[in-house]
């Protein structure tokens, strides 16, 4: 069948929308018609038909490069030419028609090839961006209403919507029914339901398909009303005790809590439902008062969810597992809180898997969780599980969900190794669980436990919606109506890095461009294969949005290189940096098989087993333990979780029956081999007194010395322990056993004599002063010997070798060498030793017991030469005979006695001998069992010694313990307690264990006498203290000398100590870390008289440690030095200068330049002697004195100094200064290139200029300005320099000179120019010049921009400052406050406040300014109005503030004249008054009328009345008065007759005033006029 008559969804597999699948089935379904037609044209052979088929074919391709519209006419066409073409082939003949066929389909073969290449072509054309048609609007709403936002989006492949609120991808399942999604033809909306406050945010819908992502923004704005608005809104965080926890009324009463019905250790099998309980009575049982009930897992608090609950009935606290998985396999632990503390029980959980679907399939993989999640990726990560089914695991499929459904998808086609694996192809800003299944070669193991729900999101993202709510209100809403720019190709990817490589797959991490525009970002990630330059887009289809992609079908066992390019819609930027060659294959190894098993009993039915860690295991997870009843060969697991440390409690076991285990570690990459079968150990609760650090035994009645006591803590492993000493808790309690007591009164024998008497030995050991007079108070005689002083004997053992204890009798040292000789020795001056003491049992077995004991008090003047040890049998408390333990003396303080019967009960004795000869035995020790010890832990350290003892220190040094447990002993702690003082006084040295067998005890008291104590601990615990040391002091002996390091001159390292209280036989021992030195290779010791010195030959890392020095034969004369990684270099450093000295500089060679420009180099050594030589070097060549280079050398001061006249382009290069006195040498380099020359040139030349620039008329300083009292601007210039009186001074002010009427001077050198009332018209450039013969020069000051509002600032500052106190005046208005400014600018801000509250100009209440005058109006005034009224002068940086209080009397009495005021202006404004009208003189002719009106205003109307001469006129015919309107008063003399005339008046009155109007009538006669200017006249002639 022809590939045309094929669907094209079975051709490409593609999908798009309805329209683009209907026209391309319409064109398929055209061309299969056309392909039909030319069939039948076919078998007609027409030669036209090719003509006419050549033609469709040509608008056919036509058609595939976009011309679709046309194919209607296009079928037409062929049709009609179809038909000619039948009609004509009926004349074509047989051969032609054959060669015609031939062509035709090689033709058509050929236009199909083409046709399907265009129509790929179009596909690809389809695709475009998407865009916004319409974009979201915003908007602004009430509470508790709905808001839709919509936006239509265009694109091919049709785009993707994801709504986003504050940048934060919504999710509608978190708060089902508050967001409703829609995407409807191209139509997408958002709708928020049940507005509230915090829907306030910026949302934007992001649009993405393959060819890009664009985003379109809007905010909505969700209003309250004010009644709905609380004054208090709940925070996050606010901590509020609950109502049942109130504490005040119990204050005072302590709470006891007691658990009972304590639950145990517990197994459950996978998917069983299991309960654990205790009772809990707490006393006094209070009704409002409940304790809080806590639960706990392997140190996690416990929360109540799908798989946890809890109940607590009062009484009664309940924990319920509702679905058991190895998950909740651990250590739980019940906390019940009260006031006054807590009390706490714990107990192990085992979990069983549950039976395989499948017989032989794998357990369930568990503790599933999620890592590194992004936009479209996460890594899940699960734990292997401990059962196989028999058959090795091969892999592990990853299912995920996504959260709201339960369809599960299969992440992985084949099985993984690794225990991680990375999932891609996620949706954005949904979210996901996973799950993970095991497969072996029978078949799949059940699911795991899914993992929590995690978001598909950005980590930025993520923790924005950890750290905050959605939409944080923050007091300013943005509304962006308009996306952000495009059109940036984003950068390059920063910081990539292979963050993980197996031979499975490769992950890749990097950090996203800093420069990306504001769209979104995605990624191509290329590889290239080693050996090649051929780089490969791993993802050139789909791009991904995570900066994490992981690789897959990468070839196993090949090197590739990775980079990556980030790309947008604007493009697709440069590649990152390439990351290196990185091979495809398993980075982490399966861990090693751990080491030696050891089993200790527990209990009768547990069993305690250490082991050994795996060495160099990367990325451990834990240990998996399995246990074997002996000899059955079945292996069951003792644990399904695995368990970190290196011990575990395995329970369940069976009384009586001998167990074996082995133990696997696990990683990532799988679990280990098991490790080697650990010795069968019959099941049985343990003997011994040894428990766990920090856990102490109750007190055991055993006459050895040991206990049977257990450490009783059900289930707890190495991992919850207290991880210090519980010596250090204040209130432990201490149930210690009864350590022997050292010997006060030891029976003595005196030299010559029989007598037996009790010598009092002092606690102090080697102190012969007291030794001897406490002897001689007894009255023995006691010669005068010189007493020796304890013998380190270390034999650099880290313990005695159980096996090897027989034979230390035979191993006797010749301890003439150590000791004085005999020849030396005065046998008449010795004694015998005193007895030892102190015997204790180091180690027991079936037929021997190791025993250890004390040096003697008293040596006898002579070195202990060694030691024999008696023993007997204790039957039914019957002692019986001594028997001899040994014949040949031993040296060590420690034996091993064979041939002892089991269970039998001994007794020992020691005496010590010396030169003198055995002295006394000691008294009989404890009496001691010869049973096995069964204890994990190590038994006591012993010999206990202490030297270098100072006022507030002393160094403890001790033996290794010779039973070390069920494994070796990994530290020490030592204890220390006054020497008086109780038991429970003991407090711990070290909080961590030592490896070391010494310590430095520090913080002692001087004068204080202790004694101490050591412990070893193994991987089982804490062993059996050692038996106590004797009382030291603590104090410093008088001459006390310190050991002191040396560096002499050839650089040789040495330590040197000296002693002057040495006896005849007294030696030096120098050891390493408190073991004598042996080895000569790494140091040679040189003794001479009372000085050692210790030198070493290479020192190196080999030669750290801490060097000890004893003098044997004194006081106990010791000291140390330590030397560790800093001071050794301290050391090499001080011996190198020593061994190459150099002449030591103050300061290396530098720099300077000269006030003339020259450029001056020097160098200052701290000594340089008369001799010493100095050489100059500039680039290789040797400079000598000349005109341009003046070389000095001071060899008092040591400095050495070159000058240069001029720096020029050929200086450039090295300068170094090379000194040479005597042996030590010394150098300095400067090097002068590049930038660094040319800066220096630069500033030499504009130093140089400076220097020229002074020498004629200049400035010193720069122009300056300042603001004066007054508010004016002085501009000044200090120290100008004037040489000549024609120096002209010149003032500028925007390139334009400012006129003067004198010419301007400098006084005292000092040059002024005052702007008086300074403001915006004043800004501008000013400049100063100096001008005369010698030159000129300049300073200008640009008062522009900022600098002019500095200074109107400081003027506004001044004005400020200038105000004087505010004052009250009262009007008749109101109350004014006012205050008085020297000057004012507008831009100076006044601000009035009333109460701290700003107030504002109202019709009330009004501010103003009136020349210099600032005042607040308040019109009105009421009993509101009273307060502290505050003027606030803002100079722009600071306000300044003059306040009064208008209050009490102040208030009342500006209030009172106020309404005086008042009543004053209303009367004034009412009162009667004479408006105008009237004149001051009337002259009139006699026989006249006269008429004169006038107006009148009063309220009320005033009372008018007229006056002649102050009396009143009353009205007649004659004289006629009116007063109409209430305004208006009119004055009428109809017939003026001479006697009218006079002066007269107006009077008006009312309630508020009186008023007159005055004015004179003259009245003449026409010819006494007349005569009157004639006489005038005459006069004047």
């Amino acid at each position: 069948m022809s590939s045309l008559s094929l669907p094209f969804y079975q051709r490409h597999h593609r999908h798009y929308d309805r329209d683009y699948r209907s026209s391309q089935l319409q064109s398929t379904m055209q061309d299969y018609r056309l392909e039909e037609k030319r069939k039948i044209a076919t078998r007609s052979h027409g030669h036209e038909y090719v003509s006419g088929f050549t033609d469709i074919k040509d608008e056919k391709l036509k058609q595939s490069e976009g011309h679709i519209g046309g194919e209607f006419h296009l079928v037409q066409k062929d049709t009609r030419e179809e038909h000619n073409v039948e009609k004509t082939a009926v004349h074509k003949s047989r051969k032609v028609a054959i060669r015609e066929s031939a062509e035709r389909i090689s033709l058509n073969k050929k236009i199909h090839e083409t046709q399907e290449f265009h129509k790929r072509l179009k596909e690809d054309s389809l695709l475009r961006l998407p865009e916004f048609i319409i974009k979201p609007r915003s908007h602004t709403v009430w509470e508790k209403q709905n808001v839709k936002l919509h936006c239509t989006v265009s694109g091919w492949p049709e785009p993707r919507v994801t709504w986003y609120k504050n940048n934060v991808p919504i999710n509608i399942y978190t708060e089902p029914g508050k967001y409703v999604t829609d995407s409807k033809y191209g139509v997408h909306s958002l709708e928020i339901n049940n507005c509230n406050f915090d829907d306030t945010a910026q949302y934007h819908a992001s649009a993405m398909n393959a060819k890009g992502e664009l985003s379109a923004f809007a905010s909505i704005v969700v209003k309250r009303f004010k009644a709905e608005h609380d004054d208090f809104l709940f925070h996050p965080g606010r901590y509020a005790l609950p109502s049942s926890y109130h504490v005040e009324p119990y204050s005072h009463v302590k709470f006891d809590v007691h658990i009972i019905e304590k639950f145990s250790v517990s197994f459950g099998k996978e998917g069983e439902t299991m309960s654990l309980g205790c009772t809990v009575i707490v006393h006094p049982s209070l009704k409002r008062f409940q304790p809080e009930i806590q639960w706990w897992r392997d140190g996690i608090q416990l929360h109540p969810s799908k798989w946890v609950q809890m109940h607590w009935s009062g009484e009664c606290a309940t924990l319920t597992l509702t679905h058991l998985n190895k998950e909740d396999e651990g250590l739980y632990t019940m906390r019940v809180l009260t006031k006054s503390g807590y009390e706490l029980h714990s107990a192990y959980v085992f979990v069983r898997d549950s039976d395989a679907e499948v017989a032989g399939a794998p357990a369930a993989p568990l503790d599933v969780y999620c890592l590194d999640a992004n936009k479209d990726y996460v890594i899940v990560n699960w734990k292997q599980p401990a059962v196989d089914g028999g058959s090795s695991i091969v892999g592990y499929f990853v299912d995920r969900c996504e959260v709201g459904t339960t369809h599960w998808v299969q992440c992985n086609d084949t099985p993984v190794k690794f225990a991680r694996f990375p999932v891609t192809g996620l949706v954005e800003g949904r979210s996901y669980i996973f799950r993970v299944r095991a497969v072996n070669n029978v078949g799949i193991s059940r699911p795991s436990r899914v993992s929590d729900p995690v978001a598909a999101l950005d980590p930025s993202d993520r923790d924005r919606l950890k750290s905050m709510p959605l939409a944080p209100w923050t007091g300013q809403i943005i509304v962006t109506e308009e996306e952000p720019a495009e059109g940036i190709v984003p950068g390059k990817p920063t910081e990539l890095t292979v963050t993980e490589a197996t031979k499975n797959y490769v992950v890749l991490s990097w950090k996203p461009p800093g420069q990306r525009g504001h769209e979104g970002v995605m990624y191509y990630v290329e590889k290239c294969v080693a050996g090649t330059e051929d780089w490969q887009r791993v993802n050139p289809e789909i791009p991904v949005k995570s900066p994490r992609f992981a690789l897959f079908d990468l070839a196993e066992g090949k090197s590739y290189r990775f980079r990556v390019r980030s790309a947008n819609s604007a493009g697709i930027g440069e590649p990152s940096e390439a990351t290196e060659f990185t091979e495809v294959t398993d980075k982490l190894d399966v861990p090693k098989a751990p080491g030696h098993v050891v089993p200790s009993r527990d209990t009768d039915t547990s069993m305690v087993v250490c082991w050994e860690e795996s060495k160099g295991a990367k990325e451990l997870v834990g240990y998996y333990i399995e246990g074997s009843i002996s000899g059955s060969g079945k292996w069951e697991p003792c644990n399904n979780k695995p368990v970190k440390g290196k011990r575990f409690i395995c329970h369940g076991l069976h009384t009586g029956e001998s167990y074996k285990f082995r133990v696997r570690a696990v990683n990532a990459a799988g679990l280990s081999e098991y490790s080697q079968e650990s010795e069968a150990l019959e099941v049985k609760a343990a003997l011994g007194g040894g428990v766990p650090h920090g856990v102490f035994p109750e007190q055991s009645g055993n006459i050895d010395g040991l206990t049977e006591s257990r450490a009783r803590w059900d289930g707890k492993h190495e991992a919850s322990q207290p991880a210090r000493d519980t010596l250090l808790s204040c209130d432990a309690v201490l149930n210690r056993h009864q350590l022997p007591t050292g010997y006060d009164n030891l029976p003595y024998t005196a030299p010559g004599t029989s007598k037996e008497v009790n010598a009092k030995w002092t606690s102090k050991p080697n102190h012969r002063s007291s030794k001897v007079q406490d002897m001689h108070e007894e009255g023995i005689k006691v010669p005068d010997i010189h007493e020796k002083g304890p013998k380190i004997q270390d034999k650099h053992e880290k313990g005695l070798k159980v096996q090897d204890m027989h034979k230390i009798g035979s191993k006797v040292q010749d301890e003439n060498e150590k000791g004085p000789k005999v020849q030396d020795v005065h046998l008449d001056n010795l004694a015998a030793p005193a007895p030892p003491y102190g015997i204790t049992v180091l180690e027991t077995v079936r037929d021997s017991m190791v025993l250890g004991w004390k040096q003697p008090k008293f040596h006898g003047g002579s070195d202990i030469t060694g030691y024999f040890v008696d023993y007997r049998e204790i039957i039914n408390d019957i002692p019986g005979k001594w028997k001899e333990a040994h014949i040949k003396a031993i040296s060590e303080r420690a034996y091993r006695i064979n041939d002892l019967k089991e269970n039998m009960t001994y007794q020992f004795q020691v005496r010590a001998s010396n030169m003198a000869g055995v002295g006394l035995p000691s008294q009989p020790s404890d009496k001691f069992k010869c049973e096995e010890w069964t204890i994990a832990v190590p038994g006591p350290p012993y010999d206990l010694m202490y030297t270098e003892v100072r006022k507030n220190s002393v160094v403890l040094t001790w033996k290794a313990p010779v039973y070390t447990g069920r494994s070796e002993v990994r530290g020490y702690y030592a204890d220390v307690r006054e020497a008086d003082a109780d038991e429970e006084k003991w407090s711990s040295i070290n909080e961590k264990a030592t490896s070391n067998r010494f310590i430095k005890v520090q913080g002692l008291k001087e004068g204080v006498s202790y004694v101490f104590r050591v412990r070893a601990v193994n991987m089982a615990g804490v062993g059996k203290p050692s038996d106590l040391t004797e009382p030291v002091t603590a104090e410093t002996s008088p001459g006390t000398k310190e050991i002191v390091v040396d560096v002499d001159d050839d650089g040789v390292i040495s330590l040197i100590f000296e002693c002057t209280d040495m006896a005849g036989g007294s030696k030096f021992i120098w050891s390493k870390n408190y073991e004598e030195l042996i080895d000569s290779s790494r140091v040679t010791l040189e003794t001479k008289g009372g000085k050692t010195r210790l030198t070493f030959k290479d020192p190196g890392k080999e030669d750290l440690g801490t060097y000890s020095c004893v003098v044997t034969d004194t006081d106990g004369v010791s000291s140390s030095y330590a030397i560790d990684e800093t001071e050794l270099l301290r050391l090499l450093e001080i011996s190198h200068n020593h061994k190459f000295p150099v002449v030591p500089l103050k300061s290396e060679l530098a720099v300077e330049l000269l006030d003339k420009g020259q450029v001056r180099f020097w160098l200052e050594a701290e000594r340089l002697s008369p001799n010493g030589q100095c050489k100059f070097v500039f680039n290789d060549k040797e400079i000598k004195n000349d005109e341009k280079y003046k070389i000095k050398v001071d060899h008092k001061t040591g400095l050495v100094e070159v000058i240069m006249e001029k720096l020029e382009d050929i200086d450039e290069g090295t300068y170094t200064v090379q000194l040479q006195d005597g042996k030590a040498s010394n150098q300095s380099s400067l090097v002068l290139i590049g930038d660094v020359f040319k800066n220096l040139q630069k500033e030499a030349e504009l130093q140089r200029g400076e220097w020229l620039r002074k020498q004629g008329p200049h400035f010193v300083d720069y122009l300056e300005w300042e603001v004066t009292s007054d508010c004016n601007v002085l501009f000044e210039m200090q120290g100008g320099l004037i040489c000549k009186k024609e120096t002209s001074i010149i003032w500028y002010k925007d390139d334009r000179e400012i006129m003067f009427d004198e010419k301007m001077t400098s006084r005292d050198g000092v040059c002024t120019l005052l702007v008086q009332q300074f403001s915006k018209k004043d800004a501008g450039t000013y400049e100063l010049v100096l001008k005369d013969d010698r030159g000129r020069d300049s300073s200008v000051l640009r008062l522009l921009d900022k600098a002019f509002g500095d200074v109107i600032s400081e003027v506004c500052r001044m004005a400020a400052l200038t105000a004087t106190d505010v004052k009250v005046q009262s009007t008749e208005h109101g109350i004014r406050l006012y205050s008085f400014i020297s000057y004012y600018l507008e831009d100076l801000k006044i601000i009035w406040y009333h109460k701290d509250v700003k107030l504002a100009s109202t019709d009330r209440v009004k501010s103003g300014v009136t020349g210099e005058q600032i005042w607040l109006q308040i019109n009105e005034p009421t009993e509101k109005d009273r307060g502290k009224y505050t003027l606030e002068l803002f100079d722009g940086k600071e306000g300044h503030r003059k306040s009064v209080e208008l209050t009490g009397t102040v208030f009342e009495e500006a209030f009172a004249e106020f309404q005086r005021l008042k009543q004053a202006a209303i009367a004034e404004k009412n009162r009667a008054r004479v408006i105008g009208g009237l004149p001051d003189v009337v002259t009139i002719q006699e026989g006249k009328s006269l008429n004169l009106n006038c107006n009148v205003w009063g309220d009320p109307v005033p009372a008018v009345s007229w006056l002649k001469n102050d009396r009143e006129l009353l009205g007649d015919a004659h004289l006629i008065l009116k007063f109409e309107s209430g305004k208006f008063a009119s004055f009428v003399i109809t017939d003026v007759r001479t006697t009218d005339s006079g002066k007269y008046s107006i009077l008006v009155k009312n309630k508020y005033g009186t008023e007159t109007g005055d004015f004179t009538v003259s009245v003449f006669i026409p010819e006494e006029e007349e005569q009157v200017a004639k006489e005038k006249a005459t006069k004047k002639k």
